[in-house]
């Protein structure tokens, strides 16, 4: 499975608990439509994340796997699915990564949240002329606090589409196989029947 990346530009709050910063935010909302690269639309339904969030998920600073925010194993990520989308809860650490990113995300440079993902379950609907991908589950590799929105994945999911397309017309094919071998069955069957009588 290809792992994909959608980044959402909607408030991240810090918040100082007295023993640290908590970053809350959501990674993704349930609804909104999204433009992938001109190539197709994008939905996330809501249910997308229901299982996703009780994996091994990390927090990261801007998708990057050498800069761990936290962990929801270690409970230093706390994730939800609610009727907006993935709300997200990240305890800072005590590192430079973390603080730099407190400040960062109090002066409003940092102002995004994203998430890396595989995609399990999906529908298309190509009735128009940019196709429609409705998210309906996936498995969760990561969340980011991101400084910029960007779609760096459009060719992988034009991949995701291609081969959809793909499996569409090999059942296609096969239906019309298949009609057609009915056919002939039904022509032979016939006729042995005219045979015997």
């Amino acid at each position: 499975m290809a792992l994909e990346q959608r980044t959402l530009i909607c408030p991240v709050e810090v918040r100082s608990t007295g023993k640290g910063h908590t970053a809350a935010g959501y990674a993704a909302l349930f609804g909104v439509e999204a433009n992938i690269g001109g190539h197709f639309r994008e939905i996330i339904a809501p249910g997308t994340f229901a299982e996703a969030v009780k994996g091994d998920v990390l927090a990261l600073y801007d998708h990057d796997m050498g800069r761990v925010l936290g962990r929801s194993s270690a409970g230093t990520l706390r994730m939800t699915e609610d009727a907006n989308g993935l709300a997200v809860e990240i305890d800072l650490p005590d590192t430079s990564d973390g603080r730099d990113l407190a400040v960062l995300m109090e002066r409003g440079d940092i102002s995004g949240m994203s998430f890396g993902f595989s995609v399990t379950k999906e529908t298309w609907d190509e009735t128009s002329s940019l196709p429609l991908r409705t998210i309906q589950a996936v498995d969760l590799i990561e969340v980011s606090a991101v400084a910029r929105p960007a779609y760096p994945d459009t060719s992988i999911a034009m991949r995701s589409l291609e081969g959809v397309r793909q499996i569409a017309k090999s059942r296609n094919f096969n239906a019309a196989a298949n009609r057609v071998g009915m056919k002939v069955s039904i022509d032979l069957r016939m006729r042995g029947l005219m045979s015997k009588a």
